[in-house]
């Protein structure tokens, strides 16, 4: 009867290290950029990333289409990558301001009208401008931030069309 109470006690503790692991791991922070952008490519076919074309490029973004998401925007967020960036979505055509507030790091700021052209760009935005806010004089449906620099290096320019495939 020892040696059958010991293999059960044994098995039973063995079980409880397993289940208190997986719990362990189901609690450990996940970085947000991984969340945001890596983790869509694991689960949806390459086809159904969020994606903009603009000036020949092919951008993988993270949407932000609520109050919320747009109020958070990149904010404390890693530094991207030359082919991802974050697209804002608008309910409605209008003049939007943006901010730098808590950026790590600079970006390039492009309105986008209802007929996906480009209407204003904001190059090199820095974070220490906040509370400075950006937008053009022309109405916009959508914003995309991307690394600063793109624009200079991909020739982007105000009329140019992009195309969006969420």
């Amino acid at each position: 009867m020892n040696k059958i109470m010991k293999k059960i006690l044994v098995s039973v503790a063995g079980l409880v290290v397993i289940i208190l692991g997986i719990i362990f791991l189901s609690f450990v922070a996940v970085p947000r950029e991984y969340v945001a952008i890596q983790k869509q490519e694991a689960v949806l076919p390459k086809a159904m990333i969020p994606q903009v074309e603009i000036a020949g490029k092919t951008i993988k973004v993270e949407i932000a289409d609520t109050d919320a998401k747009r109020e958070l925007g990149l904010s404390g967020h890693k530094v991207l990558s030359d082919d991802e960036g974050m697209i804002f979505i608008f309910d409605k055509m209008s003049k939007y301001a943006f901010w730098m507030k808590d950026m790590l790091y600079p970006l390039d700021l492009v309105w986008i009208n209802s007929d996906m052209k480009v209407v204003y760009i904001k190059k090199n935005a820095q974070p220490d401008s906040y509370p400075e806010v950006f937008g053009g004089d022309d109405n916009a449906q959508y914003v995309l931030e991307v690394n600063t620099g793109f624009s200079d290096k991909n020739n982007l320019k105000i009329g140019d069309t992009v195309k969006i495939s969420l």
